[in-house]
């Protein structure tokens, strides 16, 4: 029996960047990981977060080249779609990723076993791998870093090649004429975008009177209408009962709240209302560990009500985020090894890739109502920046949400090109608990972006220069 200071269930980014910092912090690792393909990186680097960018960017290009060069002198001929080639982009970026993971494994000494992995007692994970042949490991500590898979729709059966999960949809082979998007939220939107520049007609149902639910009122509002404008319909506050294969998809939608049916056709429908987190086969209630609506549950410090197993990323409370699971793989090792590893669920960032981006931390409008909390705002467009003129992505604008009394920063939102990279500058100031003012007199170079960051934060204040 193979012995361990630590044992990680999954290798995906809480999984592995755990594996990494537990090694640096001279402990003995090995990962369990059950993927067939046998490569490292969960979800996140195989069939998501990774190849989904590969595609967004690639589309982007194409768009540009069809449309966005010629205002700029750039005149050139009608771009042809390769999409084999565009997919070998994606395979390359995902090949690349996964392999970074494999050499860092290496790196650190972290011993990878392929198979289904499950805690027979405290101390002990057995590997069983595809051919059934099991093993168990002895291990001081246990992580479960399993993470998430696609939420089913009842009534709906997605084959991966007409109704389609995130998994199919990055893997078409031609782009459908019609789309259908079930569901309104980052990946429904992010997925839908790639096809809708390739030649697709999108249309998004979704169950809620409005797009990606948590996102600021405000921030989604604007970025709707956009998104009209690009061509997205919208049929928000419906539910779609049933999906009927033929010639076409046929798509029964009604309103969530009651009324007259309707029926939508597209060539490909995508199944994107959500995740769920994975802990089938990990033997939890054998174990005696406790599991909340699907999730198991932990305290402060990661812990299961099984002292030694612990849990991070998607299958415990809080964001289905990539970024979180890492922050809580890297202070679970901590903690495990007698530190004092945190993570601050105040200032975790969000981020929608689309064209404009959206990029948000904290909190938004309509909880600061909630909550009470007296606030000012502070906004600046896009269509003031220089740079963004420049570039011709005028379109969106950064808000601050400052506590009325102190002027701490409560929470930022950006809908705007680079979105996803300007939000990083909000992060430093909340995680210091600074305030508008401080990075309102922190100097910004010109012409930037991030001087629509700075402009946001003056307008606090009630003093933005060129607004």
């Amino acid at each position: 029996m193979s012995s361990y200071d630590l044992v990680v269930i999954g290798s995906g980014p809480g999984g592995y960047v755990c594996a990494i910092r537990a090694a640096q912090l001279g402990m003995k690792v090995a990962v369990v990981e059950k993927r067939a393909t046998k490569t490292f990186g969960g979800t996140c680097l195989n069939i998501g977060c990774i190849p989904s960018k590969a595609l967004l960017y690639a589309s982007e290009e194409f768009e540009k080249a069809g449309h966005g060069l010629a205002p700029l002198g750039v005149v050139v001929d009608a771009p042809k779609l390769d999409l084999p080639t565009m997919m070998k982009h994606k395979d390359d970026v995902v090949s690349a990723n996964v392999g970074g993971v494999a050499f860092l494994f290496k790196k650190h000494k972290i011993d990878p076993y392929f198979g289904l992995g499950s805690i027979a007692a405290p101390g002990q994970v057995t590997v069983t791998a595809e051919d059934g042949q099991a093993q168990t490991l002895e291990t001081k500590a246990i992580v479960i870093a399993t993470g998430s898979d696609v939420a089913p729709l009842p009534g709906v059966e997605i084959d991966e090649k007409t109704i389609v999960s995130s998994t199919g949809a990055l893997a078409l082979e031609t782009p459908p004429k019609d789309l259908l998007v079930i569901g309104a939220g980052v990946i429904g939107l992010e997925l839908g975008s790639v096809w809708a520049r390739l030649g697709a007609n999108v249309t998004v149902v979704e169950f809620l009177d409005r797009i990606l639910p948590g996102i600021d009122g405000e921030t989604a509002k604007q970025f709707q209408r956009i998104l009209q404008k690009q061509g997205f319909g919208f049929h928000l506050g419906h539910k779609v009962t049933k999906v009927e294969k033929g010639e076409r998809l046929k798509a029964t939608i009604e309103p969530a709240a009651g009324g007259d049916v309707q029926t939508l056709e597209a060539d490909v429908v995508l199944v994107a209302i959500g995740r769920r987190p994975v802990t089938d086969g990990l033997g939890l209630e054998a174990a005696g560990v406790a599991t909340e609506r699907g999730r198991v549950v932990i305290d402060q410090k990661f812990q299961t009500n099984v002292p030694g197993i612990y849990a991070i990323g998607d299958v415990v409370r809080g964001p289905m985020l990539a970024h979180k699971a890492e922050d809580e793989g890297i202070a679970v090792a901590e903690i495990i090894a007698g530190q004092h590893g945190h993570v601050n669920y105040g200032v975790i960032p969000g981020v929608v890739y689309t064209s404009p981006e959206i990029a948000s931390v904290g909190a938004t409008e309509e909880e600061l109502k909630e909550q009470g909390v007296a606030y000012k705002v502070g906004k600046f467009p896009f269509t003031a920046n220089g740079r963004a003129r420049a570039m011709r992505q005028t379109d969106g604008f950064v808000k601050f949400l400052a506590d009325a009394e102190t002027d701490r920063v409560l929470g930022v939102h950006i809908l705007g090109a680079g979105a996803g990279e300007l939000i990083a500058e909000a992060c430093v100031l909340m995680e210091f608990g600074g305030s508008s003012e401080d990075l309102a007199r922190t100097c910004h170079a010109h012409p930037t972006l991030s001087e629509a960051v700075r402009e946001a934060a003056l307008a606090v204040d009630k003093r933005p220069i060129h607004m």
